[in-house]
């Protein structure tokens, strides 16, 4: 009889509903606050130089992670092509992170290093010079671009604020880091030290 009550009280039943979805997600969520696997930063993990947090900047920008994810799972089909799963501790400094899970492309979290500096500058500017299937765009401008210096002290002070160990003359060098240098440059900055905190086969 109550429970015909509660279905038939269609407003005292959203409240139910509401109050059931609140404390299960309470329930599954707090405890990843506590845990040290998820806050804590892998040993030698690294925030982003200058010229890396640029190219990330440039990599959202042109939507990179819309066909490539940057989250490998732990299974063997995975860990077998891309290298050691992910870990949450490799991402502690990532806002925001890029995990996504499209793969029109390969998954990059253990592309740092894989490729030479020049094979990328290739691949950016024409893929199918190095991968002849590849059906990637190319991004030519990229190299005639240079990068912007007025706004990367901003950015890495409010970086910092959000828990980023940067130092004051880390910040206060970062306009020279990156000038002259393209967004290009920067692009493969970025991308050569995806995945590096991680010790990892190749």
């Amino acid at each position: 009889m109550k429970h015909e009550q509660i279905e038939v009280n269609i407003g005292f039943m959203m409240v139910l509903i509401i109050l059931t979805i609140s404390v299960g997600g309470l329930i599954q969520i707090v405890p990843l606050f506590f845990q040290q696997t998820t806050t804590q930063a892998v040993a030698g993990l690294k925030p982003y130089s200058a010229l890396e947090l640029a190219g990330r900047d440039v990599y959202i920008r042109e939507g990179c992670y819309n066909c490539h994810s940057q989250m490998i799972r732990p299974f063997r089909a995975e860990t077998e092509r891309y290298g050691h799963y992910s870990l949450a501790g490799e991402f502690v400094y990532d806002h925001p992170f890029q995990w996504g899970s499209k793969r029109t492309g390969p998954d990059l979290a253990r592309v740092g290093g894989r490729y030479s500096d020049d094979w990328h500058r290739v691949h950016f500017n024409n893929p199918r010079d190095v991968v002849p299937e590849s059906i990637m765009p190319g991004y030519p401008w990229l190299e005639k671009s240079i990068l912007p210096t007025d706004n990367i002290v901003t950015r890495m002070s409010v970086l910092r604020t959000l828990g980023l160990p940067y130092s004051d003359d880390e910040i206060a060098q970062a306009p020279q880091a990156i000038k002259g240098k393209t967004e290009l440059d920067a692009l493969i900055a970025y991308m050569q030290n995806l995945g590096t905190a991680v010790k990892t086969r190749r």
